[in-house]
C-alpha cells in the first residue's frame, strides 16, 4: 500500500491534487487536509478515476451544519464514505486494508468512534489549518499515538500547509504516520514536503496484532 500524505495550499481548485497525483502514479492512496475539496468533490472524483488513486480528504456543504465532511473517494471515482463531523466512526476497504477516518479535532474531542464497526487497520486524520501552539501540536501528535496504540491501527494526518486557526498569529503545519505499537514514525513540524508512506505486509508474524498474519514493514519517502 503507497499513500502520499500532502500538505497544499488552501485553493478554491484543485491544482496541487492533480500534480501530486501526476508526480506519484504508483500511488494507492492520497491524503489530503479537511476542508480542501471544497465544493469541488465532482472534480476530486472525475481525477480519482482518471489516475487511479483512492483519495482520503474533506469538504464543505455550505447549507448544512455541520458543514464539514469527510470524504473517501475510490479508485474508481465514487464516493465510498462521506461523514458529517463530530458523527461516530465509519470504515472502507482497499486492497485488504481497512480504512476509517478523523477530521479536524474530531481527534482530541471524541476520538475513533469505532465501537460497532471492529477492527481497523489505517485512520487517516484530515486537518484543517496548522496548530495554533507548540502544546498543540505535542498534545494532537499523542492523542493520535493513544487512539494507535487503543485500536492496533495505523493513524496519519496531515493540515494545509497555509492558514491559521481563527485570529491566530502562530501556525504550524502538521504531517504524521504512527504505528500500532506508538513507533513514531514521522512527526513533520514546519516542513511542508510531500511524504509517500509505503506499508508493505510481508508473510511473517504480524508485530501489531500479535496474531499469525502479517508483518508490516514501513517507509517513510520525503519528496525532493
Amino acid at each position: 500500500m503507497k499513500i502520499i500524505i500532502g500538505q497544499p495550499r488552501l485553493e478554491q481548485q484543485l491544482l496541487q491534487l492533480e500534480a501530486e497525483l501526476k508526480q506519484y502514479p504508483e500511488a494507492d492512496i492520497l491524503l489530503y487536509p479537511e476542508g480542501y475539496l471544497n465544493q469541488n468533490v465532482e472534480e476530486a472524483s472525475r481525477l480519482a478515476a482518471a489516475y487511479g488513486t483512492m483519495i482520503v480528504s474533506g469538504h464543505r456543504r455550505l447549507d448544512e451544519r455541520p458543514k464539514d465532511r469527510s470524504i473517501i473517494i475510490n479508485k474508481a471515482g465514487e464516493t465510498v464514505l462521506e461523514k458529517a463531523k463530530y458523527t461516530t466512526a465509519a470504515v472502507v476497504k482497499e486492497q485488504e486494508w481497512i480504512i476509517g477516518s478523523l477530521l479536524c479535532d474530531e481527534l482530541v474531542l471524541q476520538g475513533f468512534r469505532s465501537e460497532n464497526i471492529g477492527r481497523v487497520d489505517i485512520i487517516m486524520h484530515s486537518i484543517g489549518v496548522g496548530m495554533f501552539s507548540e502544546e498543540q501540536y505535542t498534545e494532537w501528535i499523542e492523542k493520535a499515538r493513544q487512539i494507535a496504540i487503543q485500536n492496533q491501527c495505523f493513524v496519519m494526518g496531515t493540515s494545509h500547509a497555509d492558514g491559521s486557526y481563527r485570529d491566530s498569529e502562530i501556525s504550524i503545519p502538521i504531517a504524521y504516520c504512527i504505528a500500532p505499537d506508538g513507533q513514531v514514525v514521522l512527526a513533520s513540524r514546519n516542513d511542508t514536503r510531500t511524504r509517500l508512506i509505503v506499508l508493505d505486509k510481508g508473510n511473517t508474524t504480524d508485530l501489531y496484532r500479535g496474531v499469525p498474519e502479517h508483518d508490516v514493514n514501513i517507509q517513510v519517502i520525503p519528496s525532493t
